[in-house]
């Protein structure tokens, strides 16, 4: 998709009273979101994901690349988990967390706490490596084979 047909796309959302489109074309997806709903601003927002458009966007765009995203995770392994219930990064409010980010850990080292049903299940790392990113709070639900941590082997 170049640049005339993504402008051509904006014009059309513009003129319409549409809130958002999403318009995917093989590995290219554009969602053109309207930015507000105040009287006089109707500009919408447009996000492109896959390959991006040759040329620079006006001003007005917003251009996220998440294939960036998708590969700054390449390599890592990511650690998910295994129940529902509530995540907890140490075994009481008192006591310091299991890992924290850059940490390096072993298979089997404990990684936190999930509660379930008012037990306590201790979530072990499968593979030995670094904390690269923990990816939920302290206290917050998860749903079953949710990732938690992202490790680099």
């Amino acid at each position: 998709m170049n640049f005339n047909e993504i402008k051509q796309l904006i014009d059309i959302v513009d003129s319409s009273d549409l809130q958002e489109t999403i318009i995917e074309q093989g590995d290219f997806k554009i969602i053109l979101r309207r930015a507000s709903t105040a009287p006089g601003f109707s500009q919408p927002n447009v996000f492109l994901t896959g390959e991006p458009a040759q040329q620079t966007a006006p001003p007005v765009l917003n251009v996220v690349p998440e294939v960036a995203k998708e590969e700054a995770t390449w390599g890592l392994i990511e650690s998910r988990s295994p129940i529902v219930g509530t995540f907890y990064q140490s075994s009481s409010p008192d006591s310091p967390p299991f890992v924290a980010v850059n940490d390096t850990i072993k298979k089997g080292d404990v990684l936190c706490i999930i509660e379930a049903m008012k037990l306590m299940n201790e979530i072990e790392a499968e593979v030995s490596g670094t904390i690269v990113e923990i990816l939920v709070e302290n206290g917050q639900a998860v749903e079953y084979d949710q990732p938690l941590f992202r490790i680099k082997p």
